[in-house]
């Protein structure tokens, strides 16, 4: 069980899956829901205040280089324009419904950089993007959990 522990909360804090890939493969490995709920819910929600020092940080030291600050200016442009408008206009809500929406290219990650990008104020974002990872798990648990219920009674 400490095994699985630790791989659903790797997979809920990678970028790959974030908690909509850890949640069910806890649920696949027989780990009770509330657990793999609580793993990927913790390892879901750390990736916002990471992921804002490491831009923070990385920002501070390395503009001066050139090829940084083109890429960024060039991640910022391209993230504006996939999702800036519908943030910037519904604000902090639809900066929660982007990061609860459990699909590919939504979630902590990128409700984190948006807010950054966006320049949303940082207390404001953390709150919307724990909001978001919050419902999305939640979505994520009862799913996995129906579907499980589901592939049981199939055998």
């Amino acid at each position: 069980m400490l095994e699985t522990l630790i791989y659903t909360f790797l997979l809920s804090i990678s970028p790959f899956g974030e908690a909509r890939a850890g949640i069910p493969y806890a649920v696949i490995n027989d780990m009770p829901l509330l657990w793999a709920f609580v793993v990927g819910l913790i390892a879901n929600l750390l990736i916002f205040p990471v992921l804002a020092w490491l831009i923070e940080t990385f920002s501070r030291k390395l503009w001066p280089n050139r090829i940084y600050k083109k890429g960024v200016v060039k991640l910022g442009r391209r993230a504006k324009k996939g999702v800036g408008a519908d943030i910037r206009k519904y604000g902090f809500w639809g900066l929660m419904i982007f990061v609860m929406i459990p699909l590919p290219g939504t979630g902590a990650y990128m409700g984190t950089l948006a807010a950054y990008f966006l320049k949303i104020e940082r207390g404001k974002a953390f709150l919307s993007v724990s909001i978001g990872v919050f419902i999305s798990c939640v979505i994520m648990a009862v799913g996995s959990y129906l579907g499980s219920m589901g592939f049981e009674a199939y055998q």
